[in-house]
């Protein structure tokens, strides 16, 4: 069930991102991401998130340092970075983290709360959509229905007029209980599920995906 908009919003400072990466992360559950594109405006409430930090994670792009790539982990905070995945489909991040560090929040899933048909009609435009639950369920669709690609990495979320924005709503702050555990798809040292508990998501929310292991290639028999 579509839950109603409320409607005061409260649109996040940049201060509110020069935070601890996984801090940022467990208070983005529950906030509002608002895209206004030509086909329309979509907002979706945010249910699943992962945090990535920089040189201290080995499951982060920023691991290894700066890259063209991943340059926008390491810029101003309150800004996305969007990358392509395998060049299959788009992630849309959130940049965060503390003064001279690295780090962003990776936005799993949500519930499309306003423009569900926009969302709808540009899932399905390329493939098929089975439910409002599974709408933006994964991070690949999430980015389907807010029509973000590689254009809008950079892009900056902390203003009122933008055309990519994140807020609070005064009326709803979070009060659903949050649940941790390992990232998703992350191997080898950052995917140690005690070391890196680093996604988080709303308990019970039905939008949240699926966790599915690092897939590990077999080792031959000998």
């Amino acid at each position: 069930m579509i839950r109603h908009l409320p409607p005061r919003r409260e649109v996040l400072p940049r201060s509110w991102y020069t935070r601890a990466v996984v801090d940022v992360a467990r208070d983005l559950l529950g906030c509002y991401l608002t895209t206004v594109r030509d086909d329309g405006t979509v907002t979706i409430r945010l249910t699943e998130v992962e945090a990535y930090g920089g040189a201290d994670d080995p499951g982060s792009h920023a691991f290894r340092g700066r890259t063209t790539r991943n340059a926008a982990m390491f810029g101003e905070p309150g800004r996305l970075y969007v990358y392509r995945h395998m060049g299959l489909h788009h992630c849309v991040n959130v940049v965060a983290h503390h003064s001279g560090e690295a780090g962003a929040v990776l936005v799993r899933a949500g519930e499309v709360v306003a423009g569900v048909d926009v969302a709808w009609a540009r899932r399905e435009a390329v493939g098929t959509v089975v439910s409002a639950a599974q709408l933006a369920s994964g991070p690949a669709r999430l980015a389907v229905c807010l029509g973000v690609d590689l254009a809008d990495n950079t892009a900056d979320v902390t203003s009122q007029d933008a055309s990519v924005v994140l807020d609070q709503r005064v009326t709803s702050r979070r009060a659903e209980p949050l649940a941790s555990g390992p990232r998703v798809g992350v191997s080898g040292p950052g995917g140690d599920a005690e070391r890196y508990p680093w996604r988080w998501w709303l308990t019970g929310d039905p939008t949240v995906s699926a966790y599915r292991r690092a897939y590990r290639k077999p080792m031959p028999d000998l």
